[in-house]
């Protein structure tokens, strides 16, 4: 397995010295004017590419920012909306949704110094003695130290043994197949992805296969480690699902051109695509990988937002265990999780997990040194996904109410999701697959030629132009497609239904006349 040969070169050592400036460039004499410019800085940063937060979202916090300010706003002609609906990202509590409360006491608990949080006199008025009594297990398993202290590199060992206890309860597994020792928490799911990432690719004949249309933190990072982007093609006419005979092909079709394929990721629900995999396909991928030899990346953060109504989560380390293939030591399985969507959509508390299944023990020792470089992930994120995976039990006082604030999210996002289902297939030109999971809808839109013509001209994406144009006459922020990567000859965009039912509803109707506008302008 063709792991990065400069992860293992990498040494954590305080006293080491730091190289000279002038031996990071070829020439010592000084350049002309600054010496960080577009040309001596890196170029795989320069070349990478993150649409989520692009142009088009520079764009909507300019406009923004005029509508806040109206003494110094830069239009002659004031928008005919009163601010910005931003459905960019995956970001629930910046568009409306209410932190669910016991989280927030627990982890407010924990933050208070002693003799103010846990210890009080009016705590038990205050706080309902669940919270209290998970508060103070907290503070024993961050050593006593509170929460301004680093923690073990992994984390603490008990949210360890809890996200384990989670994943043998999810997928059905007997105690013990889950091993603390293999999971890392996190700053969100990313942190893990780049860190596997990183460790993986080490040259630029490394590819990583990736689902197209896929979520452009793969394509990003993969660009600036200077590996190689393997996609293979979601089926749109069929709910967005895959085939294996889709895998080979884009397997075979790299290996011809010289690359090394030794990773494949795979979103479930997906994202910016919205399916949720049956079991079948998902076990028909965990074979894949076993097959070929292909490390799995399982981003699997979307894992409680299941719309369908027989519909379920079906995770790759459970798919690897009922086809035996973790029995036999035959697959290599990175899974990841994420606070930041899901229910709690804690996106700014930045807790996650990754667990490593089947990884060479030398190459886990060297992701170990690797997390053990950024010192450990932020305490606060650590609290919130140990107090996701391990909530209120049944007979617990905050039990009641805290299910049923995660059942009035949920049922929410189930309306909102049919409501941007339904609301965009109702629009001529515009047809979009149902999202049976995730955040995200993806709908395919009909540019007429006029506009496509003009994009060439003005040398600008047509997804770009046409996304400009819906945010500059309706304030809504979406990301043009073309920034998950799609088919030749397709557009559209990706948005989220993250808003409040009712603005969705008036998201959708402005949707359907811009769109009408638009293609009136450029019939």
């Amino acid at each position: 397995m063709a792991w990065a040969s400069s992860i293992s070169n990498f040494v954590v050592d305080a006293s080491t010295k730091a190289p000279s400036l002038s031996a990071t460039f070829v020439n010592d004499d000084p350049p002309v004017g600054k010496r960080l410019n577009l040309t001596t800085m890196s170029q795989t940063i320069r070349n990478m590419e993150y649409a989520v937060r692009g142009k088009v979202v520079n764009a909507a916090d300019r406009i923004n920012a005029d509508l806040k300010s109206t003494s110094t706003s830069t239009s002659t002609t004031p928008p005919n909306f009163s601010h910005i609906v931003y459905t960019n990202i995956g970001n629930p509590h910046a568009v409306g949704q209410s932190p669910l409360t016991w989280p927030r006491q627990v982890l407010a608990l924990t933050d208070l110094p002693p003799g103010v949080g846990t210890d009080h006199r009016l705590a038990k008025r205050l706080f309902p003695g669940d919270a209290i009594q998970r508060a103070r297990k907290i503070k024993e398993a961050l050593g006593g130290h509170g929460t301004g202290a680093y923690t073990n590199s992994q984390g603490p060992l008990e949210f360890r043994k809890d996200i384990c206890r989670f994943i043998e309860g999810r997928d059905g597994l007997e105690e013990g197949a889950c091993d603390e020792a293999m999971i890392f928490m996190t700053d969100g799911a990313s942190t893990g992805i780049d860190l596997v990432l990183s460790t993986l690719i080490g040259n630029n004949k490394c590819g990583v296969m990736i689902p197209i249309p896929q979520y452009p933190i793969y394509s990003a990072t993969i660009d600036r480690l200077d590996g190689q982007k393997v996609g293979y093609y979601l089926d749109e006419e069929n709910g967005w699902d895959m085939n294996v005979a889709e895998l080979e092909r884009s397997l075979d079709e790299a290996r011809s051109n010289g690359i090394v394929v030794n990773s494949f990721v795979l979103i479930n629900p997906g994202n910016p695509t919205g399916q949720v995999l049956s079991k079948k396909t998902v076990q028909e991928v965990v074979r894949f990988c076993a097959k070929h030899k292909l490390v799995l990346l399982a981003d699997e953060v979307y894992q409680e937002n299941i719309y369908e109504e027989n519909g379920t989560f079906y995770s790759c380390k459970r798919a690897a265990f009922e086809t035996n293939l973790i029995q036999q030591d035959a697959i290599e399985l990175v899974s990841f999780h994420s606070t930041s969507k899901g229910i709690f959509g804690e996106c700014g508390r930045r807790g996650g997990y990754m667990e490593l299944q089947g990884i060479d023990p030398d190459v886990k020792d060297q992701i170990v040194k690797l997390a053990s470089s950024h010192l450990c992930s932020n305490i606060p994120g650590q609290i919130m996904m140990s107090l996701m995976v391990n909530g209120p039990r049944p007979g617990d006082e905050s039990y009641e109410s805290h299910e049923g604030e995660k059942k009035a999210i949920f049922e929410s996002l189930k309306r909102r999701a049919n409501i941007a289902y339904e609301g965009f297939n109702a629009i001529d030109g515009i047809t979009c697959q149902r999202s049976q999971g995730a955040m995200y809808c993806f709908p395919s839109v009909e540019m007429p030629k006029g506009a496509l013509e003009e994009a060439e001209r003005d040398g600008v994406d047509p997804d770009t132009m046409y996304a400009l144009s819906l945010l500059e006459s309706t304030g809504i922020c979406v990301v043009p497609a073309a920034g998950f990567s799609q088919r030749d000859g397709r557009h559209g965009f990706r948005t989220t239904f993250l808003p409040s039912e009712e603005e969705m509803v008036e998201v959708v109707d402005k949707v359907s006349r811009h769109h009408k506008e638009f293609c009136e302008r450029y019939a």
